[in-house]
């Protein structure tokens, strides 16, 4: 009996540890988001200040270095 309720404890605790662990993940997942959205933003204003579109997108690079896979900055589409 007192296997099993050490058994029961011990996996409550790892479910707890579990959790935790994947709460701060996802923390981090929403900031890197926003940190990617404002980087975005960023590169819209560039754009609508008349820049050319080869240095919006150099500064959305920057911006984005680390944050997310590729050099659209988790984002690509036609233009």
């Amino acid at each position: 009996m007192k296997h099993t309720l050490l058994a029961f404890a011990l996996s409550l605790l790892a479910t707890a540890a579990l959790a935790q662990h994947a709460d701060q993940e996802i923390k981090e997942d929403i900031a890197r988001h926003r940190a990617m959205a404002a980087a975005h933003e960023g590169a819209a204003k560039c754009l609508e200040a008349g820049k050319k579109e080869e240095v919006c997108m150099a500064e959305l690079q920057t911006a984005c270095k680390g944050l997310a896979i590729g050099k659209y900055c988790g984002m690509r589409h036609a233009h």
